[in-house]
């Protein structure tokens, strides 16, 4: 395939990140992504029972774990919380640069971060030009250190801002940096009323990674409302997000990047996986 399909690293609840890995090669996948990772120590992750990756830990230790099992890291997620104000208990700032110096430590090329709701009355009272100010402010250092380090930084839509894109169109350019680039979330942008195939046509050359996910019909009826779902239950092609579409449009401008299947369910990763090769063979 031209396109790379890795799967998200946080398949299965209450386990640890290494049996995260373990079943993503069982179901014979080369790549995956860190998909969940704190700043210091995490209980859950010492207890086995969950799949937290530390910020501060050994980078290196992360690399061995994954190689071990003969799977490729694609990328570190980074999703942080660029509308409301920083605090040290909010992901923000300070961790996407931890998630930048880990990724270039070990020879990731993309952290991927997006800006979240706004839990706050602050963050939920911002105009639009405060948002992306916002967003523009909290990204400002990392970029500049994804620049030095030689990683990207990509955002994924996930949020009232992401999800639009001529408000994407618009971050990208008052960031202005060639450290920042785009995760297309399929889902994602379909459900927050965004149009993939839209974003694909206007904004393709900064798509560096994709992230799949197609969604039920019941969903119709959140689409513009909900901002962003953590995985999709049911394999590509079975839902109404256009996977099919989008994928033809991938092709067109030429991406051969790494992709990731943000699905819950063995057997609708795998049929996802299958459905991806068949409009590889169609369209490629």
């Amino acid at each position: 395939m031209a396109i790379k399909v890795g799967c998200f690293a946080l398949i299965n609840p209450f386990q640890t990140l290494d049996k995260q890995v373990d079943q993503i090669k069982d179901w014979g996948f080369e790549y995956a992504d860190v998909t969940d990772n704190a700043d210091g120590a995490c209980l859950g992750s010492h207890f086995g029972f969950n799949a937290v990756a530390s910020l501060d830990a050994n980078a290196f230790d992360l690399k061995r774990l994954f190689e071990s099992r003969g799977v490729k890291i694609t990328s570190v997620c980074a999703h942080a919380n660029l509308l409301d104000p920083s605090a040290p208990w909010r992901y923000g700032t300070s961790q996407i640069i931890k998630a930048i110096r880990m990724a270039a430590a070990i020879g990731v090329e993309h952290v991927i971060t997006t800006e979240g709701d706004a839990h706050t009355t602050f963050g939920q009272n911002l105009t639009d030009a405060e948002a992306i100010f916002s967003i523009k402010e909290k990204l400002n250092e990392p970029l500049q250190m994804a620049k030095d380090y030689g990683v990207k930084i990509l955002l994924e839509p996930h949020g009232k801002y992401t999800d639009s894109v001529a408000h994407m169109e618009k971050i990208l350019h008052e960031c202005d940096s060639e450290a920042l680039g785009v995760n297309l979330d399929t889902g994602n942008l379909w459900l927050g009323g965004g149009s993939p195939v839209e974003m694909i046509q206007k904004l393709g050359s900064k798509i560096e990674h994709i992230h799949w996910k197609d969604l039920p019909a019941e969903f119709q009826g959140q689409r513009g409302k909900m901002f962003g779902c953590g995985m999709s239950l049911i394999a590509l092609g079975d839902g109404i997000v256009g996977i099919e579409s989008i994928y033809e449009e991938l092709m067109k401008i030429g991406f051969d990047g790494y992709t990731t299947l943000e699905i819950a369910g063995e057997d609708a990763v795998k049929k996802s996986f299958d459905y991806l090769n068949k409009l590889d063979a169609l369209y490629a």
